[in-house]
């Protein structure tokens, strides 16, 4: 993970989990070009080719289902991908956002949830709602998840999630620090099941990802100055090194 750093060093060799990564990201591409194409054509052509686009999109989706061991159709993809096509503005496929919250507070603690579907412990995290600012579904989401008040200070990152490995569809992450300003801890009943304080040498062992997040974190929390962190482009820029 780096940020805005030009002199970084050369890049290590991609394994075959690098690979099987940029064909999820290649095949969920293809969809996206093809469903915006579907969406604004109105040539009976044009769709047909738009269509099959969506079905060899499926076969390398499925492929990298294969290298890591799930089993779906490519049928499958093909009727998910289908079903979200919009017409007009509605049609231009784009990246999901989630809004993420490094809370910290006077102890030099921050704040995590453990999320009931995985059990995984990770910051609070939500989708962005419609009508809300960025920061202001960062306030909510963690009042939301864990009943604790915040101010919004920084945004610390700007992520995608396929790239990071972290998603397995497009999806953008905004990611603020933030300060605890009051509330007490209560877990969703629905969202977590359990939430806490955690040092930086007492994080819980199923924290996601936190060899890449936490050393930014508590820099954030410690009040470092930080640039905001962001994956440089690529070269060629969407195709990855192969």
């Amino acid at each position: 993970m780096v940020g805005q750093v030009s002199d970084s060093p050369p890049a290590a060799p991609l394994g075959p989990q690098d690979f099987t990564k940029d064909l999820v990201r290649w095949s969920e591409a293809l969809a996206g070009i093809a469903r915006t194409g579907l969406g604004f054509t109105q040539s009976l052509y044009e769709q047909e080719r738009f269509e099959e686009v969506l079905h060899v999109a499926a076969d390398i989706k499925a492929a990298a289902d294969d290298a890591l061991e799930v089993r779906r159709e490519q049928d499958h993809f093909v009727q998910e991908w289908m079903d979200s096509v919009g017409e007009g503005v509605a049609g231009y496929v784009t990246p999901k956002v989630a809004i993420g919250a490094v809370v910290g507070n006077e102890a030099g603690e921050i704040l995590l949830v453990q999320r009931s579907d995985s059990l995984v412990w990770l910051y609070p995290t939500g989708w962005a709602d419609i009508g809300y600012s960025p920061s202001e579904v960062a306030v909510k989401e963690v009042l939301e998840e864990t009943g604790i008040d915040c101010e919004p200070l920084r945004l610390i990152a700007v992520l995608d999630g396929q790239r990071m490995g972290f998603t397995r569809f497009p999806m953008y992450m905004l990611l603020f620090h933030c300060r605890a300003t009051g509330g007490t801890l209560q877990a969703h009943p629905l969202e977590t099941a359990d939430v806490g304080w955690f040092r930086r040498d007492a994080l819980p062992s199923t924290a996601a990802g936190a060899q890449w997040w936490a050393p930014m974190a508590f820099a954030a929390i410690d009040g470092a100055p930080l640039d905001t962190m962001f994956e440089p482009p690529r070269d060629p820029i969407w195709r990855g090194r192969h």
